[in-house]
């Protein structure tokens, strides 16, 4: 029998002013789906959690997903009143580049997201020490895609282990 156990099992309800949002989400919601998310939470209620990271250090929880609807539990008055200031929320256990990697997956599977952002996160990543190989296997994107987000960023140091043709030769 595995021994894994999916965080959703665990969901946790803890103060909203112990979540804050990460510094790297390249997911950006225009104002009318925000509002539609705003009427849909305080319609139906938070049907999915935020998945979060614990922060010893600062004894915080650190946004992976659900930056948005953690953004509405705390602007929308009615929804914070009504939920006691409180948020429904699953920890996950990763270092920084797993959980950036968690939150691009996160964000593909629902929609689109920032190109400059989402190729800020690759030099971070590369920046790191990830290989294109684990960026494009852990990010879903293939080795294309990944090249023209490194191209955006313009850095020279991203492509410093890259083997190219002689073909002038």
């Amino acid at each position: 029998m595995s021994r894994f156990r999916s965080p959703v099992y665990n969901v946790i309800a803890v103060p909203i002013d112990k979540v804050i949002a990460n510094d790297y989400n390249p997911n950006k919601v225009a104002p009318p789906e925000m509002k539609l998310l705003e009427l849909s939470i305080w319609e139906d209620g938070f049907t999915q959690p935020i998945v979060t990271y614990y922060d010893k250090e600062r004894e915080v929880y650190v946004v992976v997903d659900g930056f948005h609807r953690y953004s509405i539990g705390k602007n929308s008055r009615r929804i914070y009143e009504r939920e006691n200031g409180m948020l429904p929320i699953v920890v996950i256990d990763k270092e920084i580049g797993e959980r950036m990697a968690s939150t691009i997956r996160h964000n593909r599977a629902r929609g689109s997201h920032n190109i400059d952002l989402m190729s800020n996160i690759v030099a971070e990543l590369v920046e790191m020490g990830k290989s294109d190989g684990w960026i494009a296997k852990h990010l879903g994107m293939d080795v294309d895609e990944l090249l023209r987000l490194k191209q955006i960023t313009g850095l020279a140091a991203l492509f410093k282990d890259r083997e190219y043709s002689r073909s002038w030769m």
